[in-house]
């Protein structure tokens, strides 16, 4: 799905995107672990098992896996729905930190919103984010979700949902 305001397609990840995928996870390694937890080092020493294992679940239709793409081939964002259970998913994006600040996660998610809905068939979305992250709410806002519970701990968290019905 093009997102033309900004220039990038949203896809279904494919193992055609290895390479800029981990690309962009590398790249933005630093910024990411500013507002989530680091995935760690294991996690680029094995990251074509986790790839494969990704696409396994996206094939069984436990999660939904997609990338935000430049023209040039570029990985600049994730967007993805895992636990998909009984109608209802939990999302979840990330985008490159070049690329913030100008309204393309809010557009990712609005546009996977809609395909959670119509080509998914799901019925609900959730989502969290660190309290620290008030971009990251903003985003959800922005995109209809609706704030429902606040965590206290070593990383503070929102979280959101979204009814999907009627769209």
């Amino acid at each position: 799905m093009l997102l033309p305001e900004h220039g990038v397609t949203l896809e279904r990840l494919t193992a055609d995107h290895a390479d800029a995928l981990l690309a962009f996870e590398r790249d933005n390694r630093k910024y990411f672990a500013a507002s989530i937890a680091d995935r760690g080092d294991e996690f680029f020493a094995h990251f074509t098992e986790i790839l494969h294992a990704r696409l396994a679940e996206q094939a069984e239709g436990i999660c939904h896996f997609h990338v935000l793409v430049e023209p040039a081939g570029a990985v600049v964002g994730r967007v993805n729905l895992i636990d998909v259970e009984n109608g209802s998913a939990e999302l979840g994006y990330r985008l490159a930190e070049r690329v913030t600040g100008r309204g393309l996660a809010t557009a990712a998610v609005r546009a996977i919103v809609r395909i959670a809905a119509k080509e998914y068939g799901l019925r609900r979305l959730t989502a969290g984010a660190a309290q620290v992250n008030v971009a990251s709410w903003t985003v959800l806002e922005r995109a209809g979700f609706e704030l429902v519970a606040t965590t206290t701990g070593e990383r503070p968290q929102v979280a959101y949902e979204l009814s999907l019905e009627g769209l």
